[in-house]
Formats: C-alpha cells, structure tokens, sequence
C-alpha cells in the first residue's frame, strides 16, 4: 500500500478499513505511463474500443496525481444558443467545458461544508424551516418541522419528487420547479410521502435548499464563492454556472468546467480535502459526507450529496467507490484503494445504460494488473 499521510476515517459499512488514505498531489497533472502507473499498456485503446458508439465525450484516468490518460471524442451534445439548446455533433477537447449536470449537487455538498467550517452556514441538525421563516403557511407543518437540513442535504425530506421521467415532461420535479413563480415554495409544498429520515427519493429540490442556504450564508453568489474556495485554489479553470429563468442559481445542475478540472476535486477528495498543505475542504465534513446515511438500493448507498456503493468487474475484482452522477452519463468516481480518480462526460441525456457506469467495472479495473 502507498504511504499514509492523511486518513479519513468512513463508516465501517463502506469506507471502514479500506485503507481509504491520501498523498498530496502534484501543481498539475504530470503525464505518466499507463504500465508505470500499475494498467496493462494499451489502457488507451481499450477505452476508445468501449467508447465507440456510446457518445462518450469524454474520459480522465489519474493515478496517484498523474495522468495515466485523457481521451475525447466526437459526440451528439446540448449546445446552448440565446438560452435555448439544441443538438449539435461536436469535437471535445481537453479545454472544452462540459455540463455537469447532477454532478453539480456533489459540488454543493463540497461547498456546504467549507460554509460551515467558516461559520457561515448552521449546523446540519438545525431546522430547516427555520432557513426560510417567510413560507409559514405550507400544508402539514406539524410534519414539516420536524425536519432538518441533514434531511435535504441527504435527500430523506419524504416529499413527492419525480425525476425518473424525461425532463422535458412538465411533470418532472425539477421542471416544473424551474417553471414554478416559486422555486423554494415549490419545493418545501410538496406531499409529504414519507417519514423524513426513512426514505431516499432523489430530487433536485432539496439541493436548491442547500445551495440558497449557502447563498444566505455567505451574502453573495455561491458561484463565486466556489471560485474562490474551492474553484481557484484547486487551480480549475473556466467554469459556467447557469442560471434559471427567475435569476435564480441553478444549484442542482447548472455547472460546467472541463473534465481534467473536475479530475482536480476527485484528487481533492483523495488527499484529504487538501492541496498540499492547504486544507479546502474540512477532513470532519469528508469523513462524514462518506458515511452512508441512506440506503439507495441493493447497490448503493447516499452520503452528503454523494454516492458510496462497490464496483465488480469482470474478473471478479472489486473495489470501493464515491461518486458524483449527472445526467447524461457525467461522472466523477474516486477510488480510494487504488488511489484512484475517474472522470467521464457524455451526451445520453434522458437516458439509461449509457455507458459511464460500466467503464470502469468493465475496462479500467481489469486493466490493472
């Protein structure tokens, strides 16, 4: 195992005696052989062999703060033009910015606990009513005090919320909440469906929580502040965040930067929190995003806004994984064990069984020898 100097310590139902520990990485991303840094030699062209016909835009391979691989493609993408999108064949590059979509919530939970280390954000067990004192009129108030900001951060509101069908149906959550006069109200109105604790529904409304949290925490724009927290000292590039048509931040999904930037959080995330010697975000707030708060499924689990669950490949090897998702195939995975960062981009908006998932079980794991 590679020399500990910073451990964070996870629960014992994921992270546990992983060996889950950290080196500092280097200024920039050093290239490095692909049979150096410990995968077979044509690691390259296996990637490109399972990306044809994916719409993989993009993939980053960093081992121990080194490039193992970067690989972009042609691909079918949202293009943006005067606030409308379109579909346009575009040729991605290192330099071209990406849309993040979901993976913008895990970077909300990055930026909440930095808020909180400074002070300017409550701790997770206060009211969350008690962050938007003006909506004292929702139905069933006797259950809707009850919860917390932990209930939003870590999607156990027990609100109705459906993001499973297309979001250009007026009926998903997030749709109809970019539609609605009201975002916020939009959101804490919704029926209750469950006890809050108990149940993961997934919805991009409780991330709007937390990021106007944040908003009110630090008096100003939450983009900026990113920059200057997290965005700058990790040295990342140019980043958009959109905003909707009330003016308001797109906290659930509207970020985009390029995907070697997004490999510098992964790197982050392995060393601690820190960029040498300079601790961005707090080790107590990364030991207890990766904590499983909720159960997903069979196969994964849900942490402060990111995703904890195991991977298998097809040689039967397995190992531990987090995770930031975006729709679309957007991905950011972080392997502590094998010290290890994956990024992926892609174009299957509104779709399943793109792809990004599977690179890594099927193409990266077994190329480690």
């Amino acid at each position: 195992m590679f020399a500990r100097r910073h451990l964070l310590v996870a629960s014992a139902a994921l992270l546990a005696g992983s060996g889950f520990s950290f080196r500092n990485a280097i200024a920039d991303w050093a290239p490095i052989d692909p049979a150096e840094a410990g995968f077979a030699a044509d690691l390259a062209a296996r990637i490109d062999q399972f990306a044809t016909g994916k719409n993989i835009h993009g993939v980053v391979v960093i081992r121990r703060g080194r490039l193992v691989t970067e690989r972009y493609y042609a691909g079918d993408d949202q293009v943006r033009i005067g606030g409308r999108s379109k579909i346009e064949r575009v040729a991605f590059t290192a330099e071209r910015s990406h849309e993040l979509r979901s993976v913008t919530k895990s970077i909300i939970g990055l930026l909440y606990g930095i808020a909180l280390g400074q002070g300017k954000v409550p701790a997770l067990d206060q009211p969350l009513l008690a962050q938007f004192p003006q909506y004292t009129d929702l139905p069933d108030m006797a259950q809707r005090r009850r919860w917390t900001i932990a209930h939003a951060i870590t999607m156990t509101l027990g609100t109705e919320w459906n993001e499973e069908i297309s979001y250009e149906d007026p009926r998903n959550g997030q749709t109809a909440m970019e539609a609605a006069p009201d975002r916020y109200r939009y959101v804490l109105e919704q029926p209750i469906v469950a006890v809050a604790g108990e149940r993961w529904i997934y919805s991009g409304g409780a991330t709007v929580l937390i990021g106007k949290i944040i908003e009110k925490g630090i008096g100003g724009s939450v983009h900026d502040y990113a920059r200057r927290v997290l965005f700058d000292p990790l040295g990342i590039g140019p980043t958009e965040w959109r905003v909707g048509r009330d003016g308001e931040l797109n906290f659930a999904s509207g970020l985009a930067m390029r995907p070697r930037d997004l490999a510098r959080v992964g790197q982050m995330l392995l060393d601690g929190g820190k960029v040498g010697e300079r601790q961005i975000v707090p080790a107590d707030w990364l030991e207890a995003s990766f904590k499983p708060a909720v159960r997903i499924n069979d196969r994964r689990q849900y942490g402060y806004h990111w995703y904890l669950a195991n991977v298998t490949s097809e040689a039967r090897r397995r190992t531990r994984w987090v995770a930031a998702r975006g729709n679309g195939g957007q991905r950011l995975f972080v392997f502590p064990e094998l010290e290890l960062v994956l990024v992926v981009t892609a174009g299957g908006y509104n779709q399943r069984d793109l792809g990004s998932d599977d690179l890594f079980g099927e193409v990266v794991l077994p190329s480690i020898k």
